[in-house]
């Protein structure tokens, strides 16, 4: 089956509730991102929220990027 959606895979498909209470929109030089927090207390970006290409084409915010 293949869904045509804007929404990511762990919005149609959540894993548990558990890891959803560690995640949460932030706002990180600027941009939306979303992020989960790992064991250690930083921030691993899931995530970019943003309507400007351009901002998806910065490596700061490639999927996985640890954040302080």
């Amino acid at each position: 089956m293949i869904l045509y959606t804007p929404l990511s895979e762990t919005d149609i498909f959540p894993s548990s509730d558990k890891d959803f209470q560690k995640r949460q929109c932030a706002s990180h030089n600027g941009r939306q991102v979303y992020v989960e927090e790992t064991q250690d207390g930083q921030y691993q970006l899931l995530q970019l929220l943003s309507t400007d290409p351009q901002d998806f084409m910065n490596p700061d915010y490639t999927p996985g990027t640890m954040l302080r």
